[in-house]
């Protein structure tokens, strides 16, 4: 076994294996925790909100005319029912 197939079955393993994994992102600097996770060595800690926590908040805050947080906006939904399996 060469060491580009070992590195491409652990790049592999690692990323089938983190959507198991989540820890929730309670800031709305998306990009940077992404690259603090990198930095530290932490991504199996990171959770980015679904897409729809991005659409959601976007529509709330042109209703309401005032800003909220993801984790407000992800809240919310989890209380009204939602999952991230729904389609």
């Amino acid at each position: 076994m060469t060491v580009l197939s070992i590195n491409i079955r652990t790049y592999e393993s690692f990323f089938l294996t983190m959507a198991k994994k989540s820890v929730k992102l309670y800031t709305d600097n998306v990009l940077e925790a992404f690259y603090h996770a990198i930095r530290t060595n932490s991504l199996d800690r990171l959770h980015i909100p679904h897409s729809d926590v991005f659409y959601v908040r976007t529509a709330v805050e042109a209703h309401y005319g005032r800003s909220f947080t993801l984790k407000h906006v992800e809240d919310a939904m989890r209380a009204e029912g939602w999952t991230e399996g729904n389609e």
